[in-house]
């Protein structure tokens, strides 16, 4: 009797256990179940707005190519139309040479292309002679151009499909119409450019139609006409797809049956905006990548307490062998897709990384423009003192001759420093500074501009301090900046009688440089630092020079200003963060 009781208090007290156990693996999986969907609902907030702001970043890049392309090539028509040339062409009405003078100003320019009107409006000079004679007259180009003398920028669809984009300006010679000229802009570039990324992108103008997509049957609708094009999916197609991404907000667009997500950045020229469209499949593999983990977790975590199950009853080994090994399999799969998506993953990194070139290259190509702007000088130099030294040795005073060739290998290491500033141009320039005394530069400035100087006799004022003026900087960078300042206050004071220079330097809170001459001043601050301004004339300058050093100093932690003096002249000031003397590069940073 007391055996039985025993069996029957065992027996009951296993089954207490038992239902225990189950209750702890049944917390376990509702714990599991909030984990898991908690977890999915924010990492899917969180990648999502990451996917966002990548677009959005990607815009701003895409929307800076375009504005760049279009600036570029807006001053181009204001320069052909005071083309002497070209007046002598419309006015005599002789084209023999006119095309290939407008080929070789495309090589220079690199317009995409360029044709001369007349005043009937028919092509009778262009870089494509096989438009040479076709008639413009009714063409916005040509009709919206004379009607003002300023540069005018026009759209007009293409016939094989597509817009063409141009600016065109009218030549005048005094009150006399002679012709138009017409600069167009290869914009469709871009197109060809963002097509190799998964966005689909579009740029639409200021009423909303479409002019440069991905999509070409795109153009010319809105962007939501555009998107009624795709085919919308089925019925079963949705239902896979919020079961599959249970935890994802509703999109803000279907694409080619795919959700998508939107994202707009404005491009400021004529109202125009730049809208992509990002699939989600980046932010669920991720999410899923996450999640998969979690489970994995909670997988052995169900595995431990099966086992601790298996050891208490004999009669459910089996049930627990068949749940281990469905378990397996369960976490094979779970790694095949983990080895998956890190698949998908270095993937996207690969390719986020040839963006990055891509667009390193395209800043390249612009650095190169400067790089061989800022090579003249140096050359200008040298070409002096070449002569100078030739004429020394012709008299026989080689130690003067030796000092001339110094001079001339000072120069040609200045220029191996610029070249080796562009092919460092990935890296930051700020591993390079050191502590500068701003008077060795200005002294190595004015040293670099003595031929210069020399042949124009112009009056140089130097006001220096006694104490070194210490700043952070790249000397051959900040001695540009200076060579730069000297040599447009030396060209402002061409024509004047008793032509001066002042350079004045102080130390206070910041180092501040005062370039002034006695020139005629500056008429257009504002644009005075935008790139390829310029007021020479052409072949004097390309207007890179000051866009340049504002750059150098601003990246310096300066600024660069200008302004005119009450008496007349110009003013350039160039301010920069004061170093302390015997302090180091390390404690400056």
């Amino acid at each position: 009797m007391n055996e039985t009781q025993d069996s029957t208090l065992e027996a009951q007290a296993a089954r207490r256990r038992a239902w225990l156990l189950r209750g702890v693996v049944a917390g376990v999986l509702l714990v599991a179940i909030a984990v898991v969907w908690v977890a999915n609902l924010w990492l899917t907030d969180r990648f999502t707005e990451s996917v966002r702001n990548r677009a959005e970043l990607r815009l701003v890049l895409y929307s800076g190519n375009v504005q760049s392309e279009l600036q570029r090539n807006s001053v181009v028509p204001l320069l052909l139309s005071r083309d002497p040339e070209l007046m002598g062409a419309l006015q005599l009405g002789e084209f023999v040479r006119t095309s290939q003078r407008l080929i070789s100003m495309q090589s220079e320019i690199g317009a995409a292309g360029i044709q001369l009107f007349d005043s009937d409006g028919r092509t009778v000079a262009a870089t494509d002679r096989m438009r040479i004679g076709s008639d413009h007259s009714s063409a916005p180009r040509f009709v919206e151009a004379r009607r003002t003398r300023d540069s005018v920028f026009t759209v007009s669809e293409r016939a094989g499909g597509g817009y063409e984009f141009g600016f065109s300006r009218s030549i005048y010679s005094g009150s006399q119409f002679l012709g138009v000229v017409w600069v167009e802009v290869d914009l469709m570039k871009f197109e060809r450019s963002w097509a190799g990324f998964a966005d689909a992108v579009a740029v639409t103008d200021s009423e909303g139609k479409i002019i440069l997509a991905t999509e070409p049957r795109w153009r010319g609708h809105s962007v939501d006409d555009a998107l009624t094009v795709q085919d919308a999916p089925s019925a079963i197609q949705r239902a896979i797809r919020a079961t599959a991404d249970f935890g994802q907000h509703p999109p803000d667009a279907w694409l080619s049956g795919e959700a998508v997500l939107r994202s707009e950045a404005r491009i400021p020229f004529r109202g125009w905006r730049l809208v992509s469209f990002t699939t989600y499949d980046s932010v669920r593999e991720r999410v899923n990548g996450v999640l998969a983990l979690v489970i994995m977790g909670f997988a052995m975590l169900l595995a431990a307490a099966f086992y601790m199950l298996s050891r208490r009853a004999r009669l459910q080994t089996a049930l627990f062998k068949r749940e281990s090994a469905e378990l397996r399999q369960l976490n094979a799969r779970l790694q095949r897709e983990i080895a998956e998506r890190e698949r998908v993953q270095q993937d996207l990194a690969v390719a986020e990384q040839t963006l990055a070139q891509s667009s390193k290259l395209a800043v390249l190509g612009e650095m190169s423009a400067a790089v061989s702007h800022e090579l003249n000088q140096p050359l200008a130099a040298m070409r002096t003192y070449l002569a100078g030294a030739r004429l020394l040795l012709q008299r026989r005073r080689s130690e003067e001759a030796l000092s001339a060739f110094q001079r001339i290998d000072d120069l040609i290491e200045r220029m191996s420093a610029i070249t080796r500033q562009l092919k460092s141009y990935a890296r930051k320039s700020g591993e390079e500074l050191e502590a500068v005394d701003m008077r060795d530069c200005i002294s190595g400035a004015l040293q670099m501009m003595e031929p210069q100087l020399r042949s124009r006799r112009v009056t140089i004022s130097r006001a220096l301090p006694r104490e070194p003026v210490l700043v952070r900087a790249d000397r051959i960078r900040l001695e540009q900046v200076i060579v730069n300042l000297l040599r447009n206050a030396l060209d402002a004071t061409q024509g004047i009688d008793s032509p001066q220079i002042d350079i004045l330097l102080t130390r206070g809170v910041t180092a501040t440089m005062t370039v002034r001459d006695n020139g005629h001043g500056i008429e257009e601050l504002d644009s005075l630092f935008e790139p390829f301004y310029t007021t020479k004339k052409p072949g004097d300058g390309v207007g890179l020079g000051l866009a340049i050093s504002s750059g150098i100093v601003s990246d310096l932690g300066g600024r660069l200003t200008a302004r005119n003096a009450h008496e007349g002249g110009a003013v350039f000031e160039v301010q920069l963060p004061i170093l302390e003397a015997g302090a180091s590069i390390e404690a400056a940073q």
